[in-house]
């Protein structure tokens, strides 16, 4: 069974950084496509970013190109979202998520998902 926590979120003020970490557990993270979707009350989940399991493919949602960078270490069983110039328009509780290929890292086909974070960005 795979189990996936995330942390690093926080209140932060428009214009700074927050880093998100999301450690995988109990099964080969190497070979799961990664993905960040973040969720705001009453909308639905959106996806945010995703890099395949190689590192080769990455993808970036519009609102957040240029701004957020997604990693992975593979040693660490870990996915990290690097989040700069916050906006307050970012304010979600993200979420990361496994599937098995990049071309599956969305809402509905997402394999494994964590508990979420809650980010908030203050203007």
């Amino acid at each position: 069974q795979v189990q996936l926590v995330e942390s690093g979120g926080g209140l932060v003020q428009a214009g700074g950084s927050l880093r998100l970490s999301c450690a995988v557990s109990g099964r080969t993270f190497s070979s799961f496509a990664m993905g960040w979707f973040r969720q705001v009350p009453g909308k639905e989940r959106d996806l945010v970013a995703a890099m395949s399991w190689n590192v080769i493919s990455t993808y970036y949602a519009d609102s957040v190109k240029g701004r957020f960078t997604i990693s992975r270490d593979n040693a660490k069983n870990t996915v990290y979202l690097q989040m700069n110039s916050l906006k307050p328009e970012d304010t979600a509780v993200y979420y990361c998520a496994a599937a098995r290929s990049l071309g599956t890292v969305t809402r509905d086909r997402s394999d494994c998902w964590g508990q979420g974070t809650q980010v908030t960005v203050s203007s």
